[in-house]
């Protein structure tokens, strides 16, 4: 187990590394920050495919919401988590070469504020990253005795959205809010978002009635309280990032 948590320490910045590179030989008019924003969305879009696609056959393979095993579930929790730790460092990289812009300008930071800022403004998604890499982790690999893969899966599988999220912000960075590619791109956003971060919780808790005969909304009276209070810790940032598109998607359509 513990050679794929090293081979996720050394796939993921290595990627990074790889594809800033790619970037710097081949399109030499963008700046640091645009190679690193672009580096960053592009490993964060292929952990998101990857997680996709292991989330679609341990769903699939999985008959039984509670029972059923599939090696795929754990495995790639360890692979994956060194990603959560890379990427804290990685948003961090691409705050610090906007500051670092901003001092060519003129605005000068030191070290200490860069940080103090970098943490307001990601916050939330520093606090997920963290949740996951250190609660949801040992309680995976550690803790829930084997069961539960299929849930695992369905968790996965709200990566799906990822990829869209990356290729809006590299959109937005080149100023093509106004594309039609950027409204379609939006649309599919928004609709694999809903799907597959928001009404997946709802489907996991129908799925659990659906094999033990019990009606969806009746099912977090008889689960353990801590597995709802987890789902809701977990949806309830979805649901903010959820209003935050749509407020944006509001701008754009206003904008027209």
């Amino acid at each position: 187990m513990w050679y794929l948590l090293a081979l996720g320490c050394l796939f993921f910045p290595s990627l990074f590394i790889l594809t800033r590179r790619f970037l710097q030989k081949n399109f030499p008019s963008l700046t640091d920050v645009d190679t690193v924003n672009i580096s960053v969305r592009f490993v964060s879009s292929v952990q998101a495919v990857m997680a996709t696609f292991a989330g679609f056959i341990i769903t699939s393979s999985c008959k039984h919401v509670m029972k059923d095993r599939h090696w795929i579930s754990t495995n790639y929790v360890v692979f994956a988590a060194p990603y959560m730790a890379y990427d804290i460092y990685a948003m961090y990289l691409s705050h610090w070469f906007k500051q670092k812009a901003k001092h060519r300008n003129g605005l000068k930071s030191s070290s200490t504020n860069i940080v103090i800022d970098f943490l307001k403004k990601n916050f939330l998604m520093v606090l997920h990253h963290s949740a996951l890499l250190f609660v949801c982790f040992p309680i995976i690999v550690y803790y829930r005795k084997g069961l539960g893969d299929f849930f695992l899966g369905c968790l996965f599988v709200a990566e799906l959205s990822t990829p869209f999220v990356s290729f809006a912000k590299i959109l937005k960075r080149f100023r093509k809010q106004n594309t039609l590619l950027y409204k379609v791109n939006g649309v599919i956003l928004l609709v694999t978002f809903i799907l597959c971060r928001i009404l997946v919780f709802p489907y996991m808790y129908w799925a659990y009635g659906k094999q033990y005969g019990i009606p969806a909304h009746l099912v977090p009276f008889h689960i353990p309280l801590h597995c709802t209070l987890g789902n809701a810790m977990l949806m309830a940032p979805q649901v903010y990032w959820l209003s935050l598109i749509i407020g944006k998607a509001g701008k754009t359509v206003k904008m027209e």
